[in-house]
């Protein structure tokens, strides 16, 4: 089984999601230097995703748009059943992790390619 990531580009905004259109029933959001937007969305995603595979009806949602020279994170995603208590705390929980975070802006630095 072949798994799809729709990616929606705007002006300077990159939307990783599993289904169109994106939705976030649940979210938290953080900043984070400049670096390349699709290794970035992706990075979150899966980390996301590990965390939160067994909540059912969980589809990974990331957004990234570019505020000056940083890039706001708005990652969450679409829940299909009643949103657990505490799920956005997990999430934003992931968001502050300071070696997730560098990790992420490592591989993110990795590409010379920005949100344009």
């Amino acid at each position: 089984m072949t798994v799809r990531w729709h990616i929606t580009r705007g002006e300077g905004e990159l939307t990783l999601s599993r289904q169109l259109p994106a939705r976030f029933d649940v979210v938290a959001s953080t900043t984070l230097p400049e670096g390349d937007p699709l290794r970035l969305a992706h990075q979150i995603r899966q980390d996301m995703w590990r965390m939160l595979k067994r909540v059912r009806g969980f589809s990974p949602v990331v957004q990234l748009t570019r505020e000056g020279d940083v890039i706001r994170i708005k990652a969450g995603g679409r829940v299909t059943t009643p949103v657990a208590p505490g799920l956005s705390t997990k999430i934003a929980a992931l968001l502050a992790c300071p070696a997730h975070r560098a990790r992420w802006v490592a591989q993110a630095k990795r590409s010379q390619r920005r949100l344009k």
